[in-house]
């Protein structure tokens, strides 16, 4: 892609992702970030008139004598938007490409941060790390990571998720709220995810397209598999053939839900032929009511 082109392209996904998270925050004045507002510090010995609450009755069982656990107002947070950028994601039939779409994503919620004042970093995954942006604030940053998410090349074909997982896990050691948008078109590893999600508020936003599992029956058709090359020709004016290449998708999909559900990570499921605004809106609005109960 030639450079003006992509500058073209940037300066246009910004111009539409400022007035998206005006949409998607309007009326709001706190942040939907932020969860509970505070992060664990140390445990520390108790003194008379420490809530006894913070009690850290493990603690407090080993050592013999009452320890509390100290907390501290969180001032800031650290949003990591985790972007698969393999073949697969090349994919669309129906309004953008997933690839198109995770780039205006990674878009509202990078401005969605930078209202809030937030860092915000950047992991491009596909077979292994392809880049990586360190969190930072700034308009410039924003656009230089949206710059990233459209020009990257991948530099293998396939789709190795944990490789970024635990990659997250090594650079960012604070806990963070980290964004993982992906069509997880991948076999994940249960203790990958689990160990991100406790160490991290994670939440994944599934890209699915319609053909992802539904064939048109149209006849024989080549059909390319965009991450190994390979290249058959199929019948999809037969029912089993159909039958089969839906019941494959939904398996697949449906084991990448069990295991992020079984790590606690909400799953949204972004459509690309049908605006993810209001998708978004319910979980934020969601978020924030869990905010205001705890």
């Amino acid at each position: 892609m030639q450079t003006t082109e992509l500058l073209g392209r940037v300066r246009r996904l910004e111009i539409r992702s400022r007035h998206l998270v005006q949409d998607l925050f309007a009326g709001q004045s706190e942040s939907v970030f932020k969860g509970r507002g505070i992060e664990f510090e140390e445990v520390r010995p108790y003194v008379p008139g420490d809530e006894v609450r913070t009690i850290d009755w493990n603690v407090t069982a080993r050592l013999g004598a009452p320890y509390v656990k100290r907390f501290v107002e969180e001032r800031e947070l650290t949003v990591i938007l985790v972007v698969d950028v393999s073949r697969s994601m090349r994919f669309g039939t129906a309004g953008a490409e997933k690839r198109e779409l995770a780039a205006e994503l990674t878009a509202v919620l990078g401005f969605a941060a930078m209202r809030n004042n937030d860092r915000v970093g950047l992991v491009l995954a596909g077979e292994r790390v392809e880049h990586f942006v360190p969190p930072a604030r700034g308009r410039s940053h924003l656009l230089r990571m949206l710059r990233d998410v459209l020009g990257v090349v991948p530099r293998a074909g396939g789709t190795r998720l944990g490789e970024a997982a635990r990659f997250v896990l090594r650079t960012s050691r604070r806990r963070g709220l980290v964004f993982w948008i992906s069509d997880f078109e991948d076999l994940l590893v249960p203790r990958d995810w689990n160990v991100l999600a406790r160490r991290h508020d994670l939440t994944a936003l599934m890209l699915r397209d319609p053909r992802d599992e539904a064939l048109p029956a149209v006849g024989w058709v080549e059909l390319e598999d965009l991450e190994s090359g390979r290249r058959s020709l199929v019948n999809t004016g037969s029912r089993r053939v159909r039958e089969a290449y839906l019941d494959d998708s939904r398996e697949r999909r449906r084991a990448a839900e069990r295991t992020l559900s079984r790590a606690r990570c909400p799953v949204i499921e972004i459509l690309t032929d049908r605006s993810y605004l209001p998708v978004l809106m319910r979980y934020f609005s969601a978020r924030r009511s869990r905010r205001v109960r705890a």
